[in-house]
């Protein structure tokens, strides 16, 4: 039983010592000083109406809403075409392509980035939302296949046979019986992909054209300057998207399991 408790009470410190800088955030974000630090002296929501003000921020987080949907959209269709021919079908080279398909969550982003890039001067094709887009994709794609063919592989195949002996096209048939089976997937899938999108900062910075910034290069520029109170709101909605958005996801996969039960 000590040992136990030994145990409980260092994980305890591992995970207070992990998210107590978090915590000093939001709790600096209502902070009335604008030098950051303990006592706070008021609270205060000065700050969020100043970041709210802010173009370059606001234009920053529009680039990074519009990116985030648009790899959703992407990275949630291909992955879904993908577990579909790798779990309902059998073909020649089937684990390489899978391997192939999960190989960017195994290589470094850094490096993956640099690759990329490099390639892509190699063809002489100069940085863009496009590619920034792509890289972005690609950095997601892994972890929507994951979901979405843990989701399938539990759905049996008796259902769409059954669709189709009734007169069913396969292009029906999965619109009709597949797809809303592998709803719950599909919407954490999507929601995983966007929070990965909106909180990349490596492989970004390497991709991103001149004069484009999304939030977490804005953060990073802004705090290479000075440390602004801005920053700690900036941050509070961060964390709040960050964290809610995968809660969401997994709110919705639970919801969606239910009403199909």
């Amino acid at each position: 039983m000590r040992v136990w408790s030994l145990l409980k009470f260092y994980t305890l410190l591992v995970y207070s010592f992990m998210f107590a800088p978090i915590v000093v955030v939001l709790i600096l974000a209502f902070n009335s000083s604008q030098f950051g630090g303990f006592p706070i002296e008021g609270f205060s929501l000065r700050w969020f109406y100043e970041l709210a003000e802010n173009e370059a921020i606001i234009r920053a987080l529009r680039t990074s809403i519009v990116l985030g949907f648009l790899t959703a959209v992407i990275a949630t269709t291909l992955g879904i075409l993908a577990s579909l021919a790798l779990v309902r079908y059998q073909f020649r080279g089937k684990n390489w392509i899978t391997t192939f398909l999960i190989s960017p969550v195994l290589v470094p982003e850094t490096v993956l980035a640099v690759g990329l890039l490099i390639f892509l001067r190699w063809l002489h094709m100069p940085r863009s939302f496009a590619l920034l887009l792509i890289g972005h994709s690609i950095i997601a794609l892994p972890f929507v296949v994951l979901v979405v063919q843990a989701r399938l592989i539990g759905i049996r195949r008796d259902y769409e046979e059954a669709a189709m002996s009734l007169g069913a096209s396969p292009v029906q048939t999965f619109f009709q019986v597949t797809l809303p089976l592998l709803m719950p997937a599909v919407f954490a899938g999507a929601l995983f992909a966007f929070t990965i999108s909106f909180d990349n900062i490596t492989a970004t910075i390497f991709w991103r054209p001149s004069g484009m910034e999304t939030v977490p290069t804005q953060i990073f520029g802004m705090l290479r300057n000075s440390v602004s109170p801005e920053i700690n709101a900036l941050g509070f909605v961060m964390i709040c998207i960050t964290v809610g958005v995968p809660l969401l996801a997994g709110a919705l996969a639970r919801y969606f399991s239910r009403k199909k039960v």
